[in-house]
């Protein structure tokens, strides 16, 4: 008997049913009823080979959101991580050193001014 464990616990998904998570089996679930709906709305009106493809198209949305992963986000944070990075984020980011030394040493030159005209009035 051979049990499989991960090596990083943070990977684990409980399966619940032919291997699927529960978010995979929903989506999936979903996606079956909608194929199903427009199979049925579509079949009698432009026949079976175009009802099909509508059938395809329209399940699509819901089994790419349940089985979508990328860097162990799901579809919904993904969109929202690339809306942030994209839209809300500016793309341009400039970089502006500061030389704090070289801005002491002038504040520094200037105040010895300041106190040398001083003197001199």
């Amino acid at each position: 008997m051979e049990v499989k464990i991960n090596k990083e616990i943070r990977n684990y998904k409980e399966n619940i049913y032919f291997g699927l998570t529960v978010r995979q089996f929903v989506f999936s679930l979903l996606a079956c009823v909608v194929a199903l709906f427009l199979y049925i709305l579509f079949n009698n009106l432009v026949g079976t080979e175009i009802s099909s493809w509508i059938c395809m198209l329209g399940a699509f949305p819901f089994a790419f959101l349940g089985f979508f992963n990328y860097n162990g986000m799901s579809a919904e944070k993904f969109v929202l991580a690339w809306i942030r990075s994209e839209l809300l984020v500016p793309k341009q980011l400039t970089f502006r050193p500061t030389n704090y030394y070289y801005e002491l040493l002038n504040r520094r030159e200037k105040s010895d001014e300041s106190i040398q005209k001083n003197k001199k009035q």
